[in-house]
């Protein structure tokens, strides 16, 4: 018994179908309560890109590494790069193959554990790499016995997957602590049960069907076919009224009512669509009311066809800029001030996204193309997006790529600072990085979910402290957050604080004056408005 290209396209896509449905269950079982990129959320997204394809007939060599360049480019925050370098090393395994058998299939799952495991500096045990490694060595232990039957032999895989994902509570005492597994490793016991479900003959069907790529492939039709000529995205920062999941409901109905392939993500602050219409200025409009436009892109799709069926959709990037100067800036941030700021200073692509909203490895592969340097530093400014820049970094061939270790807005900014656009590149990294080092960050934001770290008992509308990254208190207001916070001023001279679009001048400015009660005698504070949502305060302290 082998596995055709067809039927794993078919397992693919099946898998993809299984990730959406249970992406808020997944999402849900994430242990810290600050808002980020959830992990059911970027999962999801990055297998979803597949749908773009409407079948596949060659083989499975070929459908691999189709699946695995698409996955790679929509690849958003650590578990969906982990993710998508599995199904690169698993497609680099089946190269060559018409059909895979079960020792094709261990090999390939080998293979992909290995290429996901170098992703990681320091592997942690409990995490989905280990049940990537447990499905390896059983895919090994029974591809002799099963050799003849595949349904078996997926099926003993996933019951591998389940035993490993229940012992992760043990590996992981922050997950003992809340009686979760870990939220990456159930969201790739839940691609192996859409996997086995699909050679089963019983393939998942998202629930949600409107949220399924429809496009079709390109080639199979001429431009006067295509019904709908605007390929119409935005993202929306909701207006305080609409802030919460759930909320725009009745521009999910407009969007899925205007035209086709429909793509909606309705986040707690942001709204982020996709759909193809004949009327994108209505789809703006509806969009207006439910807060801001952050983005918005309208692309002819009838005038664009002859290029599209040119290229692979993993091929179909945006122009090039020509090289024009030596150095070059990519940041990542949210916000209007934040993202002023980082121009201001140099930067030539802001791309927005942060917390909740990890781009893409395409997302950062375009802004990387638009820049017109020799040699371009890319600043994640957010340690879920660190991974993804990486991959994004060796994509690019014609261009020298440096992904700084960036994990915050002020690690971003102070990196910036000390740039020396006269110095040698390795002068400037190390510069760079030592300004990195030096900055301490702290952030103001809202616990999103009731949980318990470390034996303290954190209430979902709590404030977090934030210093460099971690918790550092939980109180009921920010004034009490920033009295505990301010302990780390002391002795510092240079204090930038960025206030969000919930949080006024006014206030900012006396909680700056808490700041420069414990600062150096000469210290400067500026405050800047940021802008940015989620986070009513973020302040770098050097």
């Amino acid at each position: 018994m082998v596995i055709s290209g067809q039927t794993f396209f078919t397992m693919m896509i099946s898998a993809a179908n299984a990730l959406d449905n249970d992406k808020v269950v997944i999402n849900n079982m994430n242990i810290f309560p600050v808002p980020d990129g959830d992990t059911g959320i970027n999962m999801s997204l990055t297998m979803s890109a597949i749908k773009i394809l409407s079948r596949f007939d060659g083989t499975i060599a070929d459908c691999a590494e189709k699946a695995s360049g698409i996955i790679l480019r929509a690849a958003r925050g650590n578990s969906g790069a982990i993710l998508s370098l599995f199904f690169r090393g698993m497609s680099k395994s089946m190269k060559g193959l018409e059909f895979a058998g079960s020792h094709d299939l261990a090999a390939a799952f080998r293979r992909g554990t290995t290429e996901a495991y170098k992703a990681v500096m320091k592997p942690t045990e409990g995490t989905i790499l280990t049940i990537m490694r447990s499905c390896a060595e059983k895919a090994e232990a029974v591809a002799d016995k099963y050799s003849h039957d595949l349904v078996a032999f997926f099926s003993s895989i996933l019951r591998a997957a389940e035993e490993a994902l229940a012992k992760t509570p043990e590996q992981l005492p922050v997950l003992k602590e809340v009686n979760l597994v870990d939220a990456g490793g159930y969201g790739f016991v839940t691609i192996l049960k859409g996997m086995l479900a699909a050679l089963q003959a019983h393939p998942i069907v998202a629930k949600d069907t409107s949220s399924q790529y429809s496009a079709n492939v390109f080639e199979e039709f001429t431009a006067e076919d295509i019904r709908f000529a605007y390929c119409t995205e935005c993202i929306v920062e909701k207006s305080e009224e609409y802030k919460g999941e759930g909320s725009a409901d009745s521009l999910r109905e407009f969007i899925y009512g205007i035209g086709d392939s429909a793509v909606f993500v309705d986040d707690e602050e942001i709204i982020k669509l996709h759909v193809h219409t004949n009327n994108p200025g209505l789809v703006m409009e509806e969009a207006l009311k439910f807060g801001m436009l952050i983005t918005v892109k309208v692309e002819n799709m009838r005038k664009q066809h002859t290029e599209i069926i040119e290229k692979a959709p993993e091929d179909s990037v945006e122009e090039k800029a020509a090289i024009s100067k030596k150095y070059g800036f990519v940041s990542v941030c949210m916000g209007s001030g934040i993202s002023d700021t980082f121009r201001d200073l140099g930067a030539d692509e802001v791309i927005f996204g942060g917390q909740t909203m990890n781009p893409s490895t395409q997302d950062i592969i375009d802004g990387i193309d638009k820049t017109p340097a020799e040699h371009i530093f890319v600043l994640p400014n957010n340690k879920n997006i660190y991974m993804v820049a990486e991959q994004a970094a060796k994509l690019i061939t014609d261009k020298k790529v440096h992904v700084l270790p960036t994990k915050s807005v002020p690690q971003g900014i102070s990196a910036m600072l000390v740039f020396d656009p006269e110095s040698e590149v390795e002068d400037c990294l190390s510069a760079m990085n030592e300004a990195i080092g030096a900055v301490t960050s702290m952030s103001i934001t809202q616990a999103v979910r009731d949980t318990t770290l470390d034996g303290e008992k954190i209430e979902s509308g709590q404030f977090l402290g934030m210093l460099n990254g971690a918790i550092f208190c939980v109180e009921d207001s920010i004034k009490a957050c920033f009295e505990k916070l301010s302990v780390n001023a002391e002795g510092k001279t240079f204090i930038n604080l960025f206030y969000g679009e919930d949080a006024s001048e006014e206030e900012a400015n006396e909680i700056s004056a808490l700041l420069l009660e414990k600062a150096d005698k000469y210290a400067e504070v500026n405050v800047i408005s940021g802008g940015q949502p989620l986070y009513p305060y973020i302040i770098s302290l050097e």
